[in-house]
C-alpha cells in the first residue's frame, strides 16, 4: 500500500492493483428509556469517563441493524428488554480515540427483564432530570437535551 490523495482525502492505496482503503466511521446506538419522569443511565466501568454516567448504548457490530444493536446494548447493560418508539437524535463527532464518529440515539420503553447492571456498566439507576449524576459524553448531554 502506498499513500495518495483520492477523492480530496490522503488514502492507502494499492499500487499493484488500485485498491482504495476507506476507514469506514465507528458507528454507536443507544436507548433513552425514561420511566415516571426519571431517565435510564448507566455508570462506566471502563475508560475512558469510568465512573461517570451515559444511556446505554455501545458500537453497532459489522451487518447489525442499528436498532438491533440498542436493544441489545440495553439489554447487556441494564438486564432490560426494550422496544424501540422512535429515533431522537444522530449525533456526530468522536469524542476520543476509541470513540464513536456516529450515535444513534433511539426512544425506548421496557417490555421485560430485571434492572440490574452488566457488560461494561457497574450501576444501573433510573435518575430525576433535575438531579442527573456526572455525565460522560458530549453525546448524552445532547440527547438528554442539556446542549
Amino acid at each position: 500500500m502506498e499513500t495518495r490523495v483520492v477523492f480530496d482525502r490522503t488514502r492507502a492505496v494499492c499500487p499493484a492493483c488500485g485498491f482504495i482503503h476507506f476507514t469506514d466511521p465507528k458507528v454507536a446506538a443507544g436507548v433513552i428509556v425514561e420511566l415516571d419522569g426519571k431517565v435510564l443511565l448507566v455508570r462506566r466501568n471502563n475508560e475512558p469517563f469510568r465512573g461517570f454516567w451515559s444511556f446505554p448504548a455501545g458500537f453497532v457490530d459489522a451487518f447489525e441493524d442499528p436498532l438491533e444493536a440498542a436493544r441489545r446494548e440495553c439489554l447487556e447493560e441494564t438486564g432490560l428488554e426494550v422496544n424501540i418508539t422512535g429515533l431522537l437524535q444522530v449525533i456526530g463527532g468522536r469524542e476520543h480515540p476509541n470513540g464513536a464518529d456516529i450515535v444513534i440515539v433511539y426512544r425506548a420503553t421496557v417490555t421485560g427483564g430485571q434492572l440490574h447492571a452488566g457488560d461494561d456498566a457497574d450501576l444501573a439507576e433510573y435518575f430525576p432530570y433535575a438531579s442527573l449524576p456526572p455525565l460522560a459524553f458530549r453525546a448524552t448531554r445532547k440527547a438528554l437535551g442539556l446542549e
